[in-house]
């Protein structure tokens, strides 16, 4: 028994001398990565970039959303951020919105965490395939969620509003729906390569009447496919 604890003492020192020397490894090699998005310097910064959501494309016209203070607050100071709202002929807006991570990875976070926060109920979860004609094309793998809340009048009445929310996490040469996968893969490129992979989580958002869902869908499919080339890395098969 004494045996035993002991082997298992020793064991236990020589994981936290490998995780100690692993850690100093990482810290004396690691470098950023490329990011999977089309990027512009911002003046006077090192890591902070614009991202490039094009003014226009097809038939919708944009307006630029200056960083909000609440996120200014919230993220790592090397997060970039960029957000615009488009708009279509017949007054359907779609908020775009690019948040590009630096060296802190708390930059990309849960859509979990902000759209309850905010008053949403979540009622429908969906993984899509989007065709995007790029060079080469390629097959964009997004998540959609339907979205409810119920909204009260001054008068005291309540009625109900549904949403649409599409997400996606991109970096270098790698794109998913999934956040714990997206988390897998920078720990193992970390590992693996010394790169820390800077990673973007592209969203949108529009508002529309109950039972119009997949007619606003549409529409914000229609804007992904048009908008991706212009600010988004071709993801070539590997």
């Amino acid at each position: 028994m004494k045996n035993q604890k002991w082997l298992i003492l020793i064991v236990a020192l020589v994981m936290m001398a490998g995780t100690a020397c692993a850690l100093t490894w990482l810290r004396e090699n690691q470098r950023l990565g490329k990011p999977g998005v089309k990027t512009t310097p911002i003046p006077g910064e090192s890591l902070k970039l614009n991202i490039n959501l094009p003014p226009q494309v097809l038939d919708f016209t944009s307006t630029n959303v200056p960083e909000p203070e609440v996120a200014v607050g919230y993220f790592p100071k090397d997060t970039s951020y960029t957000e615009r709202f488009y708009s279509t002929p017949d007054g359907i807006k779609i908020q775009s919105t690019a948040i590009l991570m630096g060296t802190d990875r708390t930059s990309i976070h849960r859509p979990e965490y902000c759209l309850p926060g905010q008053g949403w109920t979540i009622e429908q979860k969906q993984i899509l395939d989007i065709p995007i004609q790029d060079n080469p094309p390629y097959t964009l793998k997004l998540a959609r969620w339907n979205v409810i809340k119920t909204v009260q009048q001054s008068d005291g009445q309540t009625f109900k509003i549904a949403g649409l929310y599409v997400y996606w996490y991109v970096a270098n040469n790698e794109e998913t729906p999934d956040h714990d996968k997206m988390l897998a893969w920078l720990t193992l490129d970390l590992f693996r390569t010394g790169a820390l992979q800077r990673w973007a989580y592209i969203s949108y958002f529009a508002v529309c009447q109950p039972g119009q869902e997949d007619a606003t869908f549409e529409v914000i499919k229609k804007l992904i496919t048009a908008q991706v080339p212009h600010f988004q890395w071709p993801i070539k098969p590997k």
